[in-house]
């Protein structure tokens, strides 16, 4: 698959099959990603490579908490998050979790890996999803000693990794806004 049909095929996907993801095609999703541009090449990122499913679950239970006492505590997804049955990471076999350094621009940087990792798990016909709702949890001093997060490092991209359940849909564009200046 070229660059181009990856960027045209990658979707957030929410259902897995429970196949483990190889270690050696996680690394390779790494690769990738440390291939990505950063601010002044100070490739700020760093790599936690989760497939435990109990620290999953653990890891989920405490990012629903977090989140209904901080951010979705009357949103759309309330109900979700308070269901026990719920787990954040939809059961993926893995977890990619991105962080980066403090500094300028690190937290772009470490977007721009994620991105990468995206397009090349879709290249090797695996799923991925950065779990925004994760990524708040993860944050707090709590959320890093679960991780083993080093000093100095912030999580920035929780992305779930695994064999998509099904066919992926394809997501309709709305046409680009461009104003061009001659």
């Amino acid at each position: 698959m070229d660059a181009l049909e990856a960027i045209r095929k990658r979707r957030s996907v929410r259902a897995y099959k429970p196949d483990p993801v190889p270690p050696g095609t996680l690394e390779r999703l790494v690769d990738s990603a440390i291939q990505a541009p950063s601010a002044v090449n100070s490739q700020p990122w760093h790599f936690t490579i989760i497939c435990n499913q109990s620290l999953l679950d653990r890891i989920s239970h405490a990012a629903k908490s977090h989140a209904l006492r901080t951010i979705v505590a009357a949103g759309p997804m309330r109900d979700q998050f308070k269901d026990s049955k719920f787990q954040i990471f939809y059961h993926a076999p893995a977890l990619i979790l991105i962080s980066s350094r403090n500094g300028d621009w690190a937290s772009e940087s470490a977007a721009l890996a994620a991105e990468n990792l995206m397009l090349a798990a879709c290249a090797e016909g695996l799923g991925t999803c950065w779990i925004g709702f994760a990524q708040r949890w993860l944050e707090t001093e709590e959320g890093k000693r679960a991780v083993g997060l080093p000093d100095g490092y912030r999580p920035v991209a929780p992305i779930i990794v695994g064999v998509p359940s099904g066919a992926l849909a394809s997501i309709p564009r709305e046409p680009a806004k461009i104003h061009w200046l001659d």
